[in-house]
């Protein structure tokens, strides 16, 4: 029996996958607040909160389930207003959660994991993996470190107030078709090794992981499609084509080498596409 799964690229790391007549997001944010982020030397950490309700009506529809891998601004900050949307379950650490609570999340769809779990809901099941966030500088320093055990003091209200709170990586399951998600260039390697994903999704080259895309591959099997993700310039329009700020096109002649029989799809924002296994 063959199994069919259309994923859409949101932008940043924002997924769609469809499939067995279920709808599952990845990291849903669309609203693209300026912060400075991409641009050298103008990021604002004390940017405010904001989310765009009508870009992600116009983007994002349905959805079943929701799988956060961090909680930083440019993953989370539109998932209160799409869970509320949707009705979908969403997956996140307790710091992930308690930020969702305090920007208004429905309760009761908030289950908490932190990697080992594996859920089956209905046409899909859900592997949750303990991952890293990606890190920078000569002393590896963490955008935004921190975990909210309890809960947090007030609403967040600018970018700096979501901070990481753990990272998650996610294998997601339609029947024959799996596919696995690492939004950074980090990941636990003795962990994931074995994964045999038909999709691996994964970010550009980062000077602190030594030998990152061969390790990457050799931990997941060498996967037939290899997609990547996060590499655009995630304040400019969706709606615009995507600018390679991360290194999607170098880790595209990277992979050529280290696995000449994956596939490279480096789809562009809001293109399709499908996976038959």
């Amino acid at each position: 029996m063959t199994s069919e799964v259309t994923v859409r690229w949101l932008g940043t790391n924002a997924w769609e996958l469809t499939g067995n007549g279920a709808t599952v997001l990845i990291d849903p944010y669309v609203s693209r607040t300026y912060t400075g982020a991409t641009k050298e030397g103008q990021f604002n950490p004390d940017t405010p909160i904001t989310v765009d309700e009508s870009a992600i009506d116009e983007h994002i529809g349905a959805a079943d389930s929701i799988l956060i891998t961090h909680a930083h601004f440019d993953h989370i900050a539109d998932v209160p207003y799409v869970a509320e949307k949707t009705g979908a379950t969403v997956l996140g650490t307790e710091t992930h959660l308690n930020l969702l609570r305090a920007l208004d999340t429905p309760e009761g769809q908030l289950s908490q994991v932190g990697g080992g779990e594996l859920y089956s809901f209905d046409g899909y099941t859900v592997e949750v993996f303990r991952s890293s966030h990606g890190v920078s500088g000569k002393h590896k320093n963490l955008l935004f470190p921190g975990t909210l055990p309890g809960p947090v003091p007030g609403r967040p209200k600018t970018i700096r107030d979501l901070v990481e709170g753990g990272s998650l990586a996610y294998l997601v399951t339609f029947g024959s078709v799996s596919l696995f998600f690492n939004g950074t260039p980090a990941f636990h390697e003795r962990e994931i090794a074995g994964l045999r994903p038909t999709v691996l999704f994964m970010q550009g080259p980062n000077p602190h992981y030594p030998d990152y895309e061969p390790r990457m591959m050799a931990a997941t099997g060498y996967p037939p499609y290899v997609i990547p993700t996060h590499w655009d310039d995630y304040e400019e329009p969706l709606t615009d084509p995507a600018i390679d700020m991360f290194g999607a096109e170098a880790l595209g002649r990277t992979l050529a080498e280290v696995s000449p029989d994956s596939q490279y799809v480096m789809l562009d924002h809001l293109e399709s596409f499908t996976i038959e296994a």
